[in-house]
């Protein structure tokens, strides 16, 4: 994909192969996966299938999650972006899901909701699209504000594999 988001303190930009080892330091930590069914990766090869699976995702949908530099340190500090599902979730399917994920190192800068208030700009804006969706994990506070922040309502919660989760919403009001 030929796109660029550029926001203060970030960019963001295409997942590619050579991201993985970057990527897989961020995915092996288990306080990254706390709230994703605890599940961090235990190889590298794992980070390669996720890679080519976001990649994909490009060519079929024209959009998916991309890497989030830190543009003083140049360093890839996790992914955030739009991803166009295709699977059932919370009994829907054929959705925009709005999401980020980033080291551990990089909590609590803001640089979540900075992404995150980009793609939906970016989403509503540029793409047109009529409503975005995200989950959150009920426990994992730090994501439910950001959801918040970015204007998502809450709209039920939902339980997905034993896991409790929050439902969020929000309508382009752009869109006439």
């Amino acid at each position: 994909m030929d796109l660029l988001l550029e926001t203060k303190n970030l960019l963001l930009r295409e997942m590619k192969i050579d991201d993985a080892e970057a990527l897989y330091q961020m995915d092996c930590n288990p306080k990254v996966h706390q709230y994703l069914w605890n599940k961090p990766v235990n190889s590298i090869d794992e980070i390669y299938q996720n890679i080519e699976k976001v990649r994909n995702q490009y060519l079929e949908n024209n959009i998916g999650r991309f890497v989030v530099l830190e543009k003083e340190s140049n360093s890839i500090i996790g992914w955030a972006g739009l991803k166009y599902n295709t699977e059932t979730v919370h009994n829907k399917i054929n959705f925009y899901d709005i999401g980020y994920r980033l080291n551990e190192t990089s909590w609590g800068k803001g640089y979540a909701s900075e992404a995150a208030f980009a793609w939906l700009n970016y989403g509503f804006d540029v793409m047109k699209i009529e409503s975005l969706n995200a989950s959150a994990h009920v426990d994992n506070i730090a994501s439910n504000r950001i959801l918040q922040k970015i204007g998502l309502k809450f709209t039920e919660n939902y339980i997905e594999d034993e896991i409790s989760w929050n439902w969020y919403e929000l309508k382009n009001n752009k869109i006439v």
